[in-house]
């Protein structure tokens, strides 16, 4: 039996699994987590202690038909002007709570479309952060930037504001891929963009591109991957596109016919990867691929590679607080999610209270569970060691775990005094090994696709 027919009858093709970006992942969530709670978590941050900062800007000038994000339309700043006033008297609430001395190591702006805003908006939202807490000598600034949403002023004002990192969305240079989507994003359009950020001191970029896209073939994966490596690209991002037009709508517009087979999706994900590969990128993870000087490729290395929402990163810090219209926060003592719906995130600030609606306090058995997967996730392996001394688990109960993961993708995995440990041709089922550790039930939908 060879390796694709071997993960073929393991459920390869046809299991959906989450992405393990949390444990447990937003879908079990609760009501329990509220405002208060929030408040309690951001006092219980030590003095002087660093953390992450996420803001999210939900609009966009016009809705991909691939995007499954919480985003609205507007061809006008009007409401952007007073979503960026909400943002404002957030941050002004947040500060009041912050201990002293807190510094922020990690600050990323994302939507949506946070490139939309005015130079001017760019200037009030960084103030009204820099206010509450400072950057360290290390902070790190990224902001996603639309290449069709992007211009000198903009760039200047995100420049001065201290960004040194960009993440731009590519998803293919296709032009008939590109219909399909509702993304028209010329190379020349793109290229321009990685240029002038680059002319202004910005010291790594980051990049986005899926597979899995309606008309997607290996030959046209190959031509845009070669495109975007000849933008020189510090990290990239290879997603598997997730279609689930009963959860966004506007993924209707995109033909299901034109999809390809799950088979012919791993495929693609392959030819991606070997190029990826040969052009001297580490394999950072499941999806991710760095230059071996950036970041996550140094975190990698060293053991110190970590997942969050917004995938692999090399932030070591215990709370990340989200800012914003469904933003979700993580602290030690668990996750809190904003209310999603600009409106009921709004009218909340603008009563002086925050807006978590729904969160999760971790269990003991949360947090064991979450590093394994982490783990797994970031470095195929589960130490036995670490579990036993970080965590309340013999070395019995731990085989035990183990022995349960093993039964499930006979000999596949290996195990051993030291640990647990995905070789690599299994680990295109590194989401489905993951699975086996999740304490909670799969939600009907899915939440998400296989690979």
């Amino acid at each position: 039996m060879d390796t694709k027919t071997q993960l073929g009858k393991l459920g390869l093709f046809d299991a959906k699994v989450p992405r393990y970006t949390s444990y447990p992942t937003a879908p079990h969530f609760n009501r329990g987590v509220g405002a208060d709670d929030f408040s309690s978590w951001i006092g219980a941050i030590p003095e002087n202690g660093e953390v992450s900062l996420y803001v999210h800007v939900p609009f966009c000038r016009r809705l991909c038909w691939f995007c499954a994000c919480r985003t609205q339309g507007t061809q006008t700043d009007k409401p952007v002007a007073a979503y960026l006033e909400t943002l404002k008297a957030e941050l002004a609430m947040l500060g009041a709570l912050l201990p002293k001395g807190v510094r922020l190591s990690r600050l990323h702006w994302g939507g949506g479309t946070p490139t939309l805003l005015s130079p001017g908006m760019v200037d009030e939202l960084a103030g009204a952060i820099r206010a509450i807490a400072p950057f360290t000598d290390q902070t790190e600034f990224s902001v996603e930037i639309d290449p069709n949403e992007i211009d000198a002023p903009r760039l200047d004002a995100l420049a001065a504001a201290g960004m040194n990192r960009a993440s731009i969305g590519v998803q293919d240079f296709d032009e008939k891929i590109q219909q399909s989507i509702g993304r028209l994003q010329g190379y020349d359009v793109t290229r321009h963009a990685v240029e002038e950020i680059r002319s202004r001191g910005v010291g790594s970029l980051n990049a986005d591109i899926l597979y899995g896209l309606p008309h997607q073939t290996n030959t046209r994966i190959t031509e845009s991957v070669q495109k975007l490596l000849s933008l020189n690209p510090d990290r990239v991002a290879l997603y598997g596109y997730a279609h689930v037009p009963w959860m966004a709508k506007r993924q209707q517009m995109i033909p299901s016919d034109a999809l390809p087979t799950p088979q012919e999706r791993l495929a693609l994900f392959e030819t991606a990867r070997k190029l990826f590969l040969w052009d001297n990128y580490a394999e950072i993870g499941i999806d991710h691929f760095a230059t071996p000087d950036d970041g996550l490729a140094v975190a990698q290395k060293a053991g110190r590679l970590r997942r969050n929402f917004q995938g692999y990163t090399d932030d070591t810090s215990d709370v990340l607080i989200g800012v914003g219209a469904s933003s979700i926060s993580r602290f030690p003592q668990g996750y809190a999610q904003n209310a999603p719906a600009t409106g009921a995130h709004t009218g909340a600030i603008r009563e002086g209270r925050f807006s978590t609606t729904r969160g999760h306090r971790f269990s003991a058995e949360d947090k064991m569970r979450g590093r394994m997967i982490e783990a797994l996730m970031c470095d195929f392996r589960i130490d036995a060691d670490e579990m036993t001394t970080s965590f309340d688990i013999t070395p019995a109960a731990l085989s035990a775990i183990f022995d349960q993961v093993n039964e499930a993708f006979p000999g596949l995995l290996r195990t051993d005094q030291g640990g647990l440990f995905i070789p690599p041709a299994a680990r295109p089922l590194t989401r489905m090994i993951a699975r086996k550790l999740d304490a909670y039930d799969m939600n009907a939908d899915g939440h998400s696709s296989a690979i």
